[in-house]
């Protein structure tokens, strides 16, 4: 059983869980490909964020929507632990993340993610994400894929 539950953008678990999204993306993309957000640069009502807890309550995973007006908004920070992997948690964070975007006006859901990050390619397109061009302020990087959803 997992549960997700919004959550502070300031949450020390989800900064825990950031920073080892983080690590992990560091071994794979040099600084200039890690289009990372810095949730402390964002204001408050254009983030929302999601945490997923086990059964016993801990954070295993988390994800957030950063709202960019044009009812659009971007998925941010979508990570799950490795050891929860395979247990379409996956699935469970970009619903969750849909749902924030539509109550909050959104019609388009777009992100970045990496060409070394297979895995998370094939979740968003089961979620039914298709590869577009890059969306501002992205640029085209021969390291990145860029994929949208109509909601």
């Amino acid at each position: 059983m997992f549960d997700v539950i919004e959550i502070e953008k300031d949450s020390e678990e989800l900064a825990i869980l950031v920073g080892e999204l983080d690590a992990f993306q560091s071994t794979l993309y040099p600084a200039e490909s890690n289009h990372c957000l810095d949730f402390s640069t964002v204001k408050e009502e254009d983030i929302r964020c999601i945490v997923v807890r086990d059964a016993k309550g801990d954070a295993i995973g988390c994800g957030a929507i950063f709202l960019q007006g044009d009812n659009a908004a971007e998925i941010k920070r979508v990570y799950i632990r490795p050891q929860y992997r395979g247990n379409k948690i996956g699935e469970k964070i970009v619903a969750n993340l849909e749902k924030l975007a539509a109550e909050s006006a959104c019609h388009v859901l777009r992100l970045e993610t990496g060409i070394h990050q297979q895995p998370a390619i094939t979740l968003y397109q089961r979620c039914g994400y298709q590869r577009c061009d890059p969306f501002p302020p992205y640029s085209e990087d021969p390291l990145s894929v860029f994929m949208y959803k109509a909601l």
